[in-house]
C-alpha cells in the first residue's frame, strides 16, 4: 500500500523525520505487515518492527528515520567496494539508525545497533543533493548501515540526484523486498554492492535470516539493469570453509554471470567478535583462487592494501589494467571503448576514471 502525502497522528508521532511508508498492507485486528524488506514484519497497532524504524500508528505504517543522517563522509567509490563502477570517483556517503540482520561482527555496529528515535534534526533531500554538487561528489551512496531502512527517503533523493547527473547505488545487505528493489530502480538507482555473509546455515545462525531472497535480489538486480557487485567477508571459523567460498562463487555466477565482481574481504575483529583473529592472508588467497576456478573473472581481495589482487588484471591474458594501492587508483590502462590494450579483450567497466592515469 502506497501512502503518498498522508500525515501521521500528532499525539504519536510528530518530528520531521516520521513520514509515510511506502510498502505495508492492513493485516486485520489493528496489525500490519511490513513490505519494505523480507522480514515482513507483523506490527500490532503501538508497536513497532524489527529494525525498529517502522511504526504502526492507527493500522498505518511510518519510518521515524527519514532524513535522519547518523553518519555522512565523502568516499572513493572503492571503498563501497564497487571496483567496475566509475572508478576513481567519490560519493556522499550517509547512513540512518538501525538494521534488519543480527550480524555479530558489524563494523558499524554503533550505528546499526542503536535504537532509532524520530528527530526535527533531518536533511532535506534538495539540500543532499547540493551538498554532493558543492563538494564535487561523481554520485550519492546510502551506506553505513543497511540503506533499506532509508528506502523512502532514497525514493526522493534518487530522482533528484539523477536529475543533477549524479549516479546513485546502495551498499546492501541484499535482503530488501523484490517491491522495494523495484522502486529504487524506478527512482534511479544504478547499482548495487550485495554482502552475501555466507552459505545458508551462517546467514540464519548469525544474521537471522534467509539467503534465498539476497540471491533472488542479486538476480532481480542484474534484470533490472543495475551493475552489481557482490562482498564475502571471510571470517575465520564462521564461513572460511572452502566448499561454503566455492558454493558462494558458483551462486555468483549462475545467479550474476560470471563478469560479476566477487569481493572476498579480510575480516577484523568488531562487536561482539573482538577475540576473533583477523582471518589468514593465505586463507584469503586460497579462497581468490577456488572463486576464479569456478569460473568468475574478475575476484578480488579486501581490506588487504597493496596486494596484487586488488588489481584488475584481463581474465584472458593477465595484463593489468587497473592499478590499486587500497582505495585509491595508480594505473588504468582499459582503452577508450572498455577493451584490454594488449589482446582485445571487452572488460565490463562502466563510466571512465575520473583522471588521466598511467
Amino acid at each position: 500500500m502506497l501512502l503518498n502525502g498522508t500525515s501521521p497522528p500528532t499525539y504519536h508521532l510528530r518530528k520531521a523525520s516520521v513520514r509515510a511508508a511506502h510498502l505495508f498492507e492492513e493485516a486485520g485486528e489493528g496489525r500490519v505487515r511490513c513490505g519494505a524488506c523480507e522480514r515482513r514484519c507483523l506490527i500490532p497497532n503501538g508497536g513497532k518492527g524489527f529494525c525498529g524504524t517502522r511504526y504502526n500508528v492507527d493500522s498505518q505504517l511510518y519510518t521515524i528515520t527519514y532524513g535522519s543522517i547518523s553518519s555522512i563522509s565523502i568516499n572513493p567509490i572503492e571503498k563501497k567496494p564497487l571496483y567496475h563502477y566509475w572508478p576513481g570517483s567519490r560519493a556522499l556517503t550517509i547512513g540512518t539508525w538501525g538494521c534488519n540482520f543480527t550480524c555479530p561482527w558489524c563494523q558499524n555496529y554503533d550505528i546499526s545497533k542503536k535504537k532509532p528515535t524520530q528527530t526535527d534534526e533531518i536533511i532535506e533531500p534538495k539540500a543532499l543533493v547540493r551538498l554532493a554538487e558543492v563538494e564535487r561528489c561523481q554520485g550519492i551512496s546510502f551506506s553505513f548501515n543497511e540503506p533499506t531502512m532509508l528506502l523512502e527517503y532514497a525514493l526522493d533523493v534518487f530522482p533528484l540526484a539523477k536529475k543533477r547527473g549524479l549516479y546513485c547505488h546502495y551498499v546492501s545487505n541484499g535482503y530488501m523486498s523484490a517491491d522495494a528493489l523495484r522502486l529504487l530502480v524506478e527512482a534511479g538507482m544504478d547499482a548495487i554492492k550485495v554482502d552475501v555473509k555466507g552459505g545458508e546455515q551462517v546467514v540464519k545462525r548469525f544474521c537471522g535470516a534467509s539467503p534465498t531472497p539476497i540471491w533472488r535480489n542479486i538476480g532481480l538486480a542484474k534484470e533490472l539493469g543495475l551493475h552489481v557487485e557482490v562482498v564475502l567477508l571471510l571470517i575465520p571459523n564462521v564461513n572460511d570453509n572452502i566448499d561454503e567460498v566455492k558454493e558462494v562463487a558458483r551462486r555468483v555466477r549462475d545467479t550474476a554471470g560470471e563478469d560479476t565482481p566477487l569481493h572476498i574481504t579480510r575480516f577484523y575483529p568488531a562487536y561482539k567478535m573482538i577475540n576473533t583473529s583477523p582471518t589468514p592472508l593465505s586463507t584469503l588467497e586460497a579462497a581468490v583462487e577456488e572463486a576464479r576456478k569456478e569460473g568468475l573473472n574478475y575476484v578480488y581481495i579486501g581490506n588487504v592494501v597493496g596486494h596484487d589482487y586488488e588489481n584488475t588484471r584481463c581474465p584472458t591474458c593477465r595484463t593489468l589494467l587497473i592499478e590499486r594501492y587500497g582505495f585509491t587508483l595508480t594505473r588504468y590502462t582499459i582503452t577508450p571503448d572498455k577493451k584490454c590494450p594488449k589482446c582485445g579483450e571487452s572488460i565490463p567497466i562502466i563510466g571512465e576514471p575520473l583522471r588521466t592515469i598511467e
